[in-house]
């Protein structure tokens, strides 16, 4: 981390103290949130949860503090996107890649998410927003405990759309994709679908989101300032609108998230055009 970044997140450090400390936090955060709701809200927002590792070193805490503290707001997000009326959400909290680790970190964002996902079960508050929630990745990969919490949800939350929640975890893009052309094949194979029959719709109606009644995010938001997808949503996010956000997300708050929304708002999508 460099000596102009450790001002900046010291200067935010100190904004932030200064703002709430004069209450012209919430005013903001109240003016800014009528803005954006003057106008259309993305139908579907997919984030990057990044950077609990590097907030924490940066206050001088363990890694598990980070995760604790990143698995809190991720908490808090639920409640602003029902707050903003946004329908979809996907999170992105591990990849295939993160679970070659198979160290007590992994371990502990394992016990963590244990907890998180049980709490998420008995939170009524899914009931009466009616959210379906859905884990799109390799479950089979994830320890018992979580698999079965997982099914738990999706069992309780099946009947439900008004609000989607899609949790990525031992999720990879290839992965979907390679799981795609399979599904595909196999239907071929099956005399199913003709080869020439195959499009664009067959190829969406065989991956993870095809549950969703909008697969593709109008939004897809990064967070620690790293300038890339890393594998997520390699087909949805062909036309989505990409934010990279320096803030590590353990400090992202809901100013952060209309900040984004707002910018999206301004921006003009062509959809390749």
């Amino acid at each position: 981390m460099g000596l102009s970044e450790d001002f900046d997140r010291g200067g935010r450090a100190v904004m932030d103290g200064l703002l709430h400390a004069s209450r012209i936090y919430s005013y903001y955060e109240r003016r800014l949130e009528a803005e954006i709701l003057k106008y259309p809200l993305p139908g579907h927002i997919a984030i990057i949860l990044d950077g609990n590792r590097r907030w924490a070193r940066y206050n001088f805490l363990d890694t598990e503090r980070g995760h604790q503290h990143g698995a809190d707001t991720a908490e808090d997000l639920l409640n602003w996107i029902h707050d903003l009326g946004v329908r979809i959400t996907t999170l992105y909290i591990l990849s295939t890649e993160n679970l070659e680790r198979k160290d007590d970190e992994l371990d502990n964002i394992y016990q963590l998410l244990n907890v998180k996902l049980n709490k998420l079960y008995t939170d009524e508050r899914i009931h009466k927003r009616q959210m379906k929630i859905k884990a799109i990745g390799d479950r089979r990969r994830l320890p018992k405990d979580l698999q079965e919490i997982l099914g738990k949800l999706e069992e309780a939350t099946a009947e439900y759309n008004k609000m989607f929640l899609n949790i990525a975890i031992a999720y990879g893009g290839q992965r979907e994709l390679v799981d795609a052309v399979k599904k595909i094949a196999s239907m071929a194979k099956k005399g199913e679908i003709e080869v020439d029959d195959i499009n664009e719709k067959t190829i969406e109606a065989s991956l993870y989101t095809s549950h969703l009644p909008q697969a593709s995010p109008d939004l897809i938001l990064r967070t620690s300032g790293e300038k890339r997808l890393s594998g997520f949503l390699i087909w949805q996010s062909a036309y989505s609108e990409l934010m990279f956000m320096d803030v590590f997300w353990p400090e992202f708050r809901k100013i952060d998230l209309m900040r984004a929304i707002r910018t999206y708002q301004r921006r003009v999508r062509r959809y390749g055009k």
